[in-house]
């Protein structure tokens, strides 16, 4: 199941939500300022960002600057605590399903969370190899 923690006040959260569910993909949303991140989430989340706090953390939030918080010179123990005491520090949303994540609307890499079938079915629906192209669902999508 994908996950999407979002914020009230984000646009890029609010364009997610929407773009999930304008493809009938299922998601868990998880207000961060609500519900508490807990660590096995946290964990989860760093362990599939590819570069780490980098991809996750924002260097502009106010608490970061105002503290000259230094997050890479933390432990895990200490990173986990810290954003689970803070999480205005997240870069939202982030999306988060078994094996990948994303961080922020893309509306290009947004798209890998499409199910394989589906997009293999999207891909092949041209013109040229759909009978239904005038009809077909796919095709809308591609266009």
């Amino acid at each position: 199941m994908i996950k999407i923690y979002t914020a009230p006040s984000c646009s890029s959260c609010r364009k997610v939500k929407r773009w999930f569910d304008d493809q009938k993909i299922p998601y868990v949303e998880k207000n961060i300022f609500v519900a508490t991140l807990n660590e096995g989430e946290l964990k989860d989340i760093l362990a599939k960002s590819e570069n780490g706090t980098e991809d996750i953390i924002s260097e502009r939030s106010k608490i970061i600057k105002e503290q000259q918080i230094d997050v890479e010179s933390m432990s895990l123990k200490e990173l986990i605590s810290f954003i689970k005491e803070n999480p205005s520090v997240l870069k939202r949303p982030i999306m988060v399903d078994d094996s990948k994540i994303q961080v922020g609307y893309n509306p290009d890499e947004i798209r890998s969370f499409i199910p394989h079938a589906r997009r293999l079915a999207e891909w092949a629906c041209t013109e040229k190899n759909c009978p239904k192209y005038n009809k077909c669902e796919y095709a809308k999508d591609i266009d």
